[in-house]
């Protein structure tokens, strides 16, 4: 085999590997973010927690990750209010029980991700993604 040859079955081997290391990672941040909500959510138990970790992308993981932020299911939160980010405990709650619950979780996490915005007062949303101004919602326990 020639030097050319070795050089490109090399580069052939570890552009092969690359997503099998950032698969890894990626399980990694998932791992974590469970690890976390065993921590601090009561009503964590893997089936009702690994949905919505999994429902949000390992880029939005680590960003909460890197704010020390947590994601906690909730079955006290009914099914017209099914998520919630508690501020000032940095927590985005949801109603695993409710069905689509899990993916906009998702999308309320990236796009407070992509702003920035974290803002320190509970914000409530209806299950149709929209804000639920004034809503009464069970404050949030640490375990």
């Amino acid at each position: 085999m020639s030097g050319s040859s070795l050089s490109l079955t090399s580069l052939a081997l570890m552009l092969a590997m690359a997503p099998v290391a950032h698969a890894q990672k990626d399980r990694q941040v998932y791992d974590a973010a469970m690890a976390r909500s065993a921590e601090a959510c009561p009503d964590h138990s893997t089936e009702r927690t690994r949905p919505g970790v999994t429902a949000v992308s390992a880029a939005s993981l680590k960003a909460l990750e890197e704010r020390k932020f947590v994601l906690c299911p909730d079955r006290r939160l009914d099914t017209t209010t099914p998520v919630v980010w508690y501020g000032r405990e940095g927590v985005f709650a949801w109603n695993p029980s409710v069905g689509g619950a899990a993916k906009l979780l998702a999308g309320k996490v990236t796009a407070q991700v992509r702003s920035g915005d974290f803002p320190s007062q509970t914000v409530v949303w209806k299950s149709n993604g929209k804000l639920a101004e004034g809503a009464l919602v069970p404050a949030f326990r640490r375990k």
